[in-house]
């Protein structure tokens, strides 16, 4: 499928802007999904999908499926966005999804309705043209993506590994561009822990030290080193552990008062050479060995997942061939930025991939999309589906 004409890619972007827009139009903040899913579900029945909500908590799950047959490839994503942040600072209104050249503003623009807008026009165009498509098609979506993600994408897998559904194949419409549109494409995300650590002290006077326990002081040894420790060296697909002290907080306000507490809140991003358990434990030896007791502190571990790798195979070859064709970019293969749903199908044994818009404005204000990307991204969709599905 080579790159196609201005005229063939005329219809395509203004489908895929015009979904996008609708999708933009609705003030989706996680969760509230504000009807996003049942007019995409609306779409998909039309294309020959059983659409299935999945509603859990507070949270709008979809889960749609055309075929009952393997393979199963799987385009998921989420219909929920971040808040909007100071509105009188945005140059649009952000759920006005206002189209300016051929930028389109609003929130969610890239992070992620435009690729949700993607790979719908894309599975309603290589559903008309293939009906009889090998294996089963299937969309995942979720409201709760930028939020706690405890009753969305997670809650949706285990229910499919309930009844038996395996992914083998998914597609993830997250922003993962950098500079133009299929220069990146992530194969794997670092795995992140993170911890909310407590040394106790002795309140007293800052003029009788003696009488009183400063865990400021306790901690800054173990700290420093916490800081300064190599955790790994990466790997081929990952760069080394990273551990960043986000937040500090101790004392009462008064400079003449020793604190009784000192908080500390840190993040660990970390490769596939560790471990969470690994990183816990090495958390404590190095507590002790710059003096810290077992009485002396406590710590509360979260985990927002572990690190996840496809190897090089059969989607990322279709992604990088299908990017080559309709974008004419070379493709990396990369594992950086945060933590994505992703963490939760890969487990299950699929391979996955993200491909989707420009992430430079992603959060931000004014956060917008190029329009004529989301064309590209919607037939780069197909070629994809057509390499894997035919």
């Amino acid at each position: 499928m080579p790159e196609p004409t201005e005229q063939e890619l005329r219809p395509i972007v203004q489908n895929t802007r015009d979904l996008c827009r609708e999708l933009i139009k609705r003030p989706s903040v996680t969760p509230d999904d504000q009807g996003c899913q049942p007019m995409l579900a609306e779409r998909l029945q039309t294309s020959g999908f059983t659409c299935e909500p999945m509603r859990c908590g507070d949270v709008d799950n979809l889960w749609a499926r055309r075929g009952a047959e393997g393979p199963l490839f799987v385009l998921a994503g989420h219909t929920d966005v971040v808040p909007t942040g100071d509105l009188s600072a945005w140059t649009h209104p952000p759920f006005d999804a206002v189209v300016e050249g051929d930028l389109l503003y609003g929130r969610g623009a890239a992070d992620m309705k435009g690729g949700v807008a993607a790979m719908i026009t894309a599975a309603e165009r290589f559903c008309k043209v293939h009906p009889d498509h090998r294996g089963s098609l299937a969309f995942l979506l979720t409201s709760d993506e930028e939020g706690p993600a405890v009753d969305g994408t997670a809650k949706v897998v285990e229910r499919l590994s309930a009844r038996d559904e395996h992914i083998d194949y998914c597609l993830l419409g997250e922003p993962s561009s950098a500079q133009v549109l299929g220069d990146t494409v992530r194969h794997g995300r670092r795995g992140s822990t993170g911890a909310t650590l407590t040394v106790h002290g002795t309140q007293g006077h800052v003029a009788y030290p003696h009488l009183a326990d400063n865990p400021v002081h306790k901690a800054l040894a173990a700290l420093n080193t916490l800081a300064g420790a190599q955790w790994d060296n990466g790997n081929e697909h990952f760069p080394a552990t990273t551990f960043q002290i986000s937040n500090i907080k101790a004392g009462t306000g008064a400079t003449n008062v020793i604190p009784a507490t000192l908080e500390v809140q840190f993040n660990l991003r970390f490769s596939t050479e560790l471990t969470t358990r690994a990183i816990w434990q090495r958390t404590d030896e190095i507590l002790a060995s710059e003096g810290l007791q077992p009485d002396d502190y406590t710590i509360n571990w979260q985990v927002s997942g572990e690190p996840f790798l496809t190897e090089p195979a059969a989607l990322t070859d279709a992604a990088i061939a299908a990017i080559k064709d309709i974008c004419g970019t070379d493709t990396t293969l990369d594992t950086g930025g945060g933590t994505s749903d992703g963490r939760f199908i890969a487990p299950t044994g699929a391979q996955l991939i993200e491909l989707g818009p420009c992430n430079a404005t992603i959060h931000q204000i004014d956060e917008c999309v190029s329009v004529t990307d989301l064309g590209l991204l919607s037939a780069t969709y197909e070629n994809i589906l057509s390499r894997m599905l035919l």
